[in-house]
């Protein structure tokens, strides 16, 4: 979600600044002075300091301020947290820790939509996964990611679980982060993309070992690569 107007322009900054610790844990913001700072008015420095205390990055304290709040309690799987430290120095912890997570959700939930997937789902996946082919072969980054974040989404709402599919804007943003980071190659691999179909397939034929198989080597695979490329 991108915020909007003089709140985004105050929060563009202030966000970064907490999740790279260059504003530290425990520091406590000031009003009047974010004021002064951006040239914006109380209300817009209230909106803005309310996203933040949403992602539970900042606390408000009368008589005291806008207190920074460790990282532990931090809402970590905001796309929005996850996008601010992606752009900071803890890149690569970031980028590993979302990559592990969709190692431990994404083939279970492969394997979900291979039970109970609905028509339409099958029909989005099948459709996708011809789209991440077009766009692949044309080196279309742009559209590629964009369907590679629908067809991840998909799955994930067809596992059935609601939890699961909570998670597709986490993901999203894992996707969107090591594009945006120059972390994927110029034109996607092939075998990349044919797992794609191979999920869309096993999940449309309700194969779900073969689901969660190719959606696994899928997540280990990008997980490998982004260490080779980090390292």
């Amino acid at each position: 979600m991108e915020i909007q107007g003089l709140p985004g322009r105050v929060l563009a900054e202030i966000g970064p600044a907490i999740a790279s610790g260059e504003i530290a844990e425990g520091a406590v913001l000031r009003a009047e002075e974010l004021e002064e700072r951006f040239g914006v008015s109380r209300t817009v420095v209230r909106e803005a300091v309310r996203i933040l205390e949403s992602m539970r990055m900042v606390e408000p304290r009368r008589r005291v301020g806008i207190t920074v709040l460790p990282r532990s309690s931090w809402d970590v799987f905001d796309p929005m947290v996850i996008r601010w430290r992606l752009a900071g120095a803890g890149r690569s912890a970031q980028l590993r820790s979302l990559g592990s997570l969709r190692e431990a959700v994404e083939p279970a939930a492969a394997a979900l939509a291979a039970q109970h997937a609905s028509d339409d789902d099958r029909r989005e996946l099948g459709a996708l996964a011809v789209e991440l082919t077009v766009t692949a072969r044309a080196a279309d980054l742009e559209s590629f990611l964009r369907h590679d974040i629908a067809f991840h989404a998909a799955v994930l709402r067809a596992s059935g679980n609601e939890m699961f599919a909570h998670l597709k804007d986490t993901v999203g943003a894992v996707l969107t982060g090591r594009t945006e980071h120059h972390l994927m190659p110029r034109r996607p691999r092939e075998y990349a993309v044919r797992l794609h179909r191979e999920v869309a397939d096993a999940i449309c034929a309700g194969d779900a070992e073969a689901a969660e198989r190719a959606m696994r080597t899928i997540v280990v695979g990008a997980l490998g690569e982004l260490d080779a490329t980090l390292d």
